[in-house]
């Protein structure tokens, strides 16, 4: 309904559709997907049930983009991720800069596909440690990903193309496993128990399993839930609060921990983050960089922690990386903190000797 009788619709496969029409400029072409965005505002009425459904959408012209349909796919390609990265329901013209971009999109794409098999993802953990007497209480467990071809490939670089392209929910998986695994593996050495911070995907999040899935691992290695934080994004938690205080609850009753992560920077409501089964907000690292300079930073890491404190809730700082920093905290009552002030993420051997070192001299303590 939205294009022309001379133009073509066709399916390419899964969620994926294209538009074939000839002789259309760039203008045309803006007003067909505008058009088709507006199609998509209409809901889809199903017994008891209201959907809402999005497109993002590429377009590639003929001949600059392409001298063939394969070609003008791959760009069309190539401009609908962008649309995707730039929060959905868009539409984006190819450009030049995007081949460059999408080859290493489908580099990574591919090599993700094999990464698990071949065993080149491992963890690293940076220690978290309580502000008032300076010991470390938990650890943050961090993905890495060494590449044959790609070398060190950054997390923040594989873990959107890991969620865009279906393969988070294995990796998310294998990570909570690997981490339990550890926590276990070093109460088992003599280590003082620590709680294992591990970030939740979207994906995982809605798995309808997850609470079974995560309890089967527990019972596995015979760690208690206690020792098991699971961190979500504010942005995520907000998405359906509904399903989120359920899941919420599903997981805060066989005994795990939940943390609102890099808090501030999303768009909570008080009135759902109340009724949230949370104990800890985590104050992002973006308005911890600068407040020992910043008066705007002060002012909301300070509002931060009052609210969390009025309502329960402690408070870790991450990205903390000097002494103004953390004098700060201390000063407006932060609980605990982590960042590259006391220590890098580290391998689980190097972290163990980590643990078993001092580190009063980090927070001016005897």
């Amino acid at each position: 309904g939205a294009v022309r009788a001379e133009d073509t619709v066709s399916r390419w496969g899964g969620d994926e559709f294209i538009l074939l029409l000839p002789n259309c400029n760039a203008e045309n072409a803006a007003r067909v997907a505008e058009k088709v965005l507006r199609t998509f505002e209409t809901s889809f009425n199903l017994p008891k049930h209201e959907l809402n459904s999005t497109a993002s959408i590429g377009i590639a012209l003929y001949p600059q983009d392409g001298s063939d349909f394969e070609a003008l796919a791959k760009a069309a390609d190539s401009a609908m991720y962008r649309a995707k990265n730039e929060g959905r329901n868009a539409y984006r013209f190819f450009t030049p800069a995007m081949e460059v971009s999408s080859q290493r999109f489908l580099l990574i794409e591919s090599g993700l596909r094999q990464a698990l098999k071949n065993q080149e993802f491992f963890l690293h953990y940076q220690p978290q440690f309580s502000i008032t007497d300076g010991h470390v209480i938990g650890a943050e467990a961090l993905v890495r990903w060494q590449n044959p071809q790609l070398g060190l490939v950054s997390p923040s670089e594989f873990i959107p193309i890991a969620e865009l392209s279906g393969h988070i929910l294995p990796l998310g998986t294998w990570i909570l496993h690997q981490a339990i695994r550890q926590a276990k593996a070093w109460q088992e050495d003599g280590l003082p128990p620590l709680t294992i911070s591990v970030n939740l995907s979207a994906a995982q999040f809605r798995q309808t399993r997850l609470v079974q899935q995560i309890k089967d691992m527990l019972d596995e290695v015979n760690l208690d839930a206690c020792y098991l934080e699971l961190e979500l994004t504010e942005s995520l938690a907000m998405e359906d609060p509904r399903a989120a205080i359920t899941m919420m609850d599903a997981l805060h009753e066989i005994g795990i921990t939940l943390a609102i992560d890099v808090f501030g920077t999303g768009y909570s409501l008080l009135a759902c983050l109340k009724r949230f089964r949370v104990s800890k907000l985590k104050i992002d690292q973006s308005f911890v960089r600068d407040i020992a300079s910043d008066p705007n930073d002060r002012a909301i890491v300070d509002a931060i922690i009052t609210m969390a404190h009025s309502l329960g809730f402690k408070t870790i700082a991450e990205g903390v990386e000097t002494t103004e920093q953390l004098a700060f905290l201390r000063e407006h009552g932060c609980h605990d903190v982590q960042g590259y002030y006391f220590s890098k993420p580290l391998p689980a051997d190097e972290f163990k000797s980590y643990l078993l070192a001092p580190h009063s001299q980090l927070f001016d303590l005897p």
